[in-house]
């Protein structure tokens, strides 16, 4: 089976089973309140569905366009844009008949049922699978460090200790997330000549690894060799070929990949003399990168065992505590990445539909595929809060306002803004999958 079926399959199975869990986070609360629910869609039926059934006053179906879902309550005014319905008299069964807390009620009811799903997978995938630690002395040569971590203090080659002062042993995520979304104070670390040293970082040193373009920070040193060249590329061009082993850049060593990574973005101007080693013969070859400081080689690693990956198991009782603090943290993670993405370079790596599918691994893979849910589902229900009418958000803004001013805002102010944030969901969605697109195209 290809990789695009697979990946394709997890990312279907994975949206299916959101979308449905959502939906039913706004049918539960609904029915509960005696409020009609006229349609139950799995994806959208634009034009027809694929399935339907009805079931009592709701019909259930599936839709053919894999965009989502819905669930359509009678008087309220939606996606749908049923204005005829909401010129007719208020039944008692309608959603604008019922009290204003109900309704917030049924309108949070799926971001609900989101971060709840979220923090159940987390405490099964930990009693499942429990987690792995990397310890200071599994990470065999050290880490490579960027240049933006080095003008801080950090050197090639460094173990880390602690950071915030709790042992590495009890970090359970990789610390470049850590230095990305977090608050980092300081981090301990074992320089190569056994020197101790306490590291200070600034609060903002997550966006200057950012804008610079230095991600990851810090990167497992691991020995290796060119696996294949790239056919028109500069590496191509200047005579590069399968088997070479870099041994410098412009005169600067480079015994790890983390050194050809950095020695192509820092030690390179506009030109390079890159020294190779070839049936133990030294060779110096001249190449010019490419803008992005890539010149079209493939590596591989020579030693497997760069890094070690310590299990840790749980008990029922720690599965739910740390299930609970994985899905706190995840939030908390997710939440920061928005410093980011509204920024001009935040904003072009901004993904769709093929950007979160490559997220799911080659092979089907249940516990990347269960993480990688409670992931979607944690951002499903994030993004689904932000206040934009069309979303849950935007329904619950109006309804804080209503219960706080105690006026709810006119039917036609409803659909006139439902309009506008309809026309700003559909400009994000063709945005980011246009974002795809042309780096499909283009790189």
């Amino acid at each position: 089976m290809s990789v695009f079926l697979i990946k394709g399959g997890q990312l279907l199975l994975s949206l299916s089973i959101l979308v449905v869990l959502h939906e039913l986070g706004h049918f539960i609360p609904a029915k509960i309140f005696k409020t009609r629910v006229e349609k139950f869609y799995l994806f959208f039926d634009v034009k027809f569905s694929l399935f339907k059934k009805k079931i009592g006053d709701t019909v259930y179906g599936i839709g053919w366009l894999p965009l989502g879902g819905y669930v359509k309550i009678a008087g309220m005014i939606d996606e749908s844009m049923d204005t005829e319905q909401m010129a007719q008299e208020p039944q008692p069964w309608e959603f604008r008949s019922k009290p204003a807390w109900q309704r917030l009620i049924i309108m949070l009811g799926g971001v609900t049922v989101n971060f709840i799903l979220a923090v159940f997978l987390f405490m099964v995938m930990l009693m499942v699978w429990g987690t792995n630690y990397t310890g200071k002395d599994d990470v065999k040569y050290g880490y490579g460090v960027t240049k933006t971590l080095e003008n801080y203090g950090f050197q090639q080659g460094d173990k880390i200790i602690s950071v915030n002062g709790k042992p590495v042993e009890e970090l359970t995520i990789n610390i470049n997330k850590i230095l990305m979304f977090r608050k980092v104070d300081n981090v301990k670390v074992e320089h190569v000549n056994g020197t101790i040293e306490d590291i200070k970082l600034p609060e903002d040193i997550g966006t200057q690894l950012f804008e610079a373009g230095d991600l990851p920070g810090l990167e497992a040193r691991s020995p290796f060799q060119i696996d294949s060249v790239i056919a028109d590329f500069p590496a191509a061009k200047a005579g590069l070929k399968a088997n070479d082993k870099i041994v410098a850049i412009n005169g600067a060593p480079v015994n790890y990949f983390s050194d050809f990574i950095y020695g192509l973005k820092n030690n390179i101007k506009d030109h390079a003399v890159i020294e190779v080693e070839r049936n133990n013969e030294k060779l110096e070859l001249s190449i010019t990168p490419t803008e992005d400081n890539k010149i079209g080689v493939l590596t591989t690693k020579t030693d497997l065992d760069y890094i070690k990956f310590n299990p840790r198991s749980y008990t029922l009782s720690e599965s739910i505590s740390g299930g609970a603090s994985q899905a706190y943290w995840e939030i908390k993670d997710y939440l920061a990445q928005f410093k980011y993405i509204f920024t001009k370079k935040g904003a072009s790596q901004i993904g769709g539909f093929a950007a979160i599918g490559q997220m799911f691994p080659p092979v089907w893979n249940w516990q990347a595929f269960w993480y990688l849910t409670a992931f979607l589902s944690i951002m499903l229900g994030v993004l689904n809060l932000l206040p934009i009418p069309a979303l849950d958000g935007g329904h619950v803004a109006f309804l804080l306002y209503e219960m706080v001013s105690g006026r709810k805002p006119g039917d036609k102010f409803m659909e006139y803004a439902q309009m506008v944030g309809f026309f700003i969901l559909i400009a994000l969605v063709l945005f980011a999958n246009g974002n795809d697109i042309y780096k499909a195209i283009f790189g």
